[in-house]
């Protein structure tokens, strides 16, 4: 698999980990009887920070292989002409 694969799948990892935070906070929250943003804020701070974290360390080293798979697609069109 190519640079440019590898960095869209861990540009997926990202979101789904992103998306797993707040679909916890979500449960963790369905006993509520009301809903508001403080509450919602404060569901987040319980689920914890490792999903983020992790979330944002994949992005890092998605975009870092998307970046690293384009210049080397540049330099080898340059090459063939």
């Amino acid at each position: 698999m190519n640079s440019k694969g590898v960095g869209a799948i861990f540009c997926l990892i990202s979101a789904i980990l992103l998306s797993a935070w707040y679909i916890a906070a979500a449960c963790y929250m369905s006993g509520a009887s009301g809903w508001s943003e403080q509450l919602f804020q404060t569901s987040l701070s319980y689920v914890g920070s490792l999903l983020p974290t992790a979330a944002v360390a994949a992005l890092a080293v998605g975009v870092g292989f998307l970046v690293h798979g384009f210049l080397r697609e540049g330099t080898s069109d340059e090459k063939k002409e």
